[in-house]
């Protein structure tokens, strides 16, 4: 859990995914699109990919990818943030974060 709280906060919008996921896939676009630029973590192409996979699960992702932190803090996973983008919440919580500057 300290790696995930680690790499979580190193940049505004982080996502832990995996490269052969379509919802993760997906999710980056969505933030690619907003014009934010997110840290991603394969956590496929990661020596130890499996122990964050778990942390993240413990902590409340399921499926552990996509994982969305944005300020350093949990959003959750794919359903989530459609949810935040389509009510409109999420535009918000990344100028915030100041992952937006609009």
């Amino acid at each position: 859990m300290d790696r995930v709280a680690k790499i979580s906060s190193q940049r505004a919008v982080v996502i832990f995914s995996k490269s052969t996921c379509c919802m993760c896939h997906a999710i980056k676009r969505l933030f690619y699109e907003q014009g934010v630029s997110p840290l991603i973590h394969e956590l496929d192409e990661d020596s130890r990919g499996k122990e964050l996979e778990s942390a993240l699960m413990k902590l409340g992702c399921s499926p552990a990818a996509p994982a969305v932190f944005i300020g350093g803090k949990l959003v959750g996973s794919a359903n989530t943030v459609m949810t935040l983008q389509l009510n409109g919440s999420l535009k918000m919580m990344l100028k915030d974060a100041g992952a937006l500057w609009l």
